[in-house]
């Protein structure tokens, strides 16, 4: 394979990125070509569920600070899916493990606690490199937050190299587990005009709620939440949070909210509320960018519910769209910006800046595991 290092630093190299996140839905993987700067060709993508034996076993590591052997035999498996997925999409691609320069690896959040300088991401990058003969960049968050930031959101970068032809100020809303946004003004290349924070929950408390109240993890197309009536009374308790008025850049833990709030509710009118509540953050998200944006572009499962979206276009005063509407992949896209921030770690660019994670100035980060 292509060595890593200074070999890549002078042309564009292809790149794999591989998604799992905050999300339990399952794993999303992408194939660039790139020089981690203004160069993104998307070469393919695949998404596969979790199967449902790991995604239960996974939902249970959720919230644990310490290793024990069920967290050790989970991360061994669900890495080993990964791999698997790897394997498929250069299948599919016509592509080798000899053609790709590097894998960025996010792996599968448990514990976000950035206060504390802290945040777990499940995952093997040692075992992910031996099994596909691929180098790997992972533990991508530990430099920021060792060096003052939020360690997240870290999408930003390849939010601003795909949007650099576009009409400005744009937002990229990605709505997973959790919502951020990344507002990318005039001149991306300037720090002032790049700002990302996390808006609070996407649909992981929809999902909760769901799960809890029907068997099923997922609103289907936002039916129950377009049946019910928004309790208003909860929905306010909600966002009294503090977390709302607190100044970015920020970002969140999936289980820094729970379902508590619309107990009692019925099932319908507990997926209106916390989608809502879900629609009423963004909101609230907007009134702390630095200009309007023109236009709302919207990734993550969230584009796919049609109640939440109608929801986001009342509420904010501009077009709000899915990123498929410019061409853009929302199934791929955060994989996507995994592949390019590998490429940007190997190069020692930036991964992060002041106005994206509030680290004190711009920081490249991530760690290389041989194949």
């Amino acid at each position: 394979m292509t060595s890593t290092g200074t070999a890549i630093l002078d042309k564009p190299v292809l790149a794999l990125g591989l998604m799992s996140g905050t999300s339990l839905d399952g794993i999303d993987a992408a194939l660039l070509e790139t020089d981690g700067e203004g160069l993104v060709t998307p070469l393919g993508a695949l998404t596969v569920p979790y199967e449902a034996g790991l995604r239960e076993r996974l939902r249970g590591c959720l919230g644990r600070e310490a290793r024990d052997p069920e967290t050790d035999l989970v991360e061994k498996d669900m890495t080993l899916a990964h791999a698997a997925l790897v394997e498929d999409l250069l299948s599919a691609s016509g592509r080798t493990a000899a053609d790709v320069c590097a894998i960025g690896f996010h792996g599968h959040t448990l514990l976000h606690r950035p206060e504390r300088q802290w945040t777990w991401q499940l995952g093997d990058a040692a075992l992910l490199a031996s099994r596909t003969g691929i180098d790997v960049v992972g533990d991508i968050r530990k430099a920021d937050l060792e060096a003052g930031g939020q360690g997240a959101p870290l999408a930003p970068a390849f939010h601003a190299a795909m949007a650099a032809s576009m009409e400005k100020p744009v937002a990229v809303l990605n709505l997973g587990g959790v919502g951020n946004v990344t507002w990318v003004g005039e001149d991306a290349g300037d720090d002032r005009a790049l700002v990302a924070f996390d808006t609070g929950p996407g649909n992981a408390l929809i999902d909760d709620w769901m799960r809890r109240m029907t068997g099923k993890g997922v609103d289907k197309d936002g039916r129950s939440a377009a049946a019910g009536t928004v309790d208003q009374a909860a929905l306010a308790a909600l966002l009294a949070h503090p977390y709302f008025d607190a100044p970015p850049p920020k970002s969140l833990d999936r289980d820094d909210f729970d379902v508590q709030a619309v107990d009692g509710l019925a099932v319908e009118d507990g997926a209106a509320t916390l989608t809502a509540f879900t629609v009423g953050a963004v909101a609230r998200a907007a009134s702390l960018l630095p200009e309007p944006p023109v236009r709302w572009l919207v990734t993550g499962g969230g584009r796919h519910n049609p109640t939440m979206m109608k929801m986001l276009s009342d509420a904010l005063s501009v077009p709000v769209m899915p990123v498929e509407d410019i061409g853009w992949d929302g199934d791929a896209l955060e994989a996507q910006a995994f592949a390019y921030l590998a490429v940007r770690s190997l190069r020692g660019l930036p991964l992060s800046w002041p106005g994206t994670t509030g680290v004190p100035q711009p920081q490249t980060g991530g760690r290389v595991f041989t194949a």
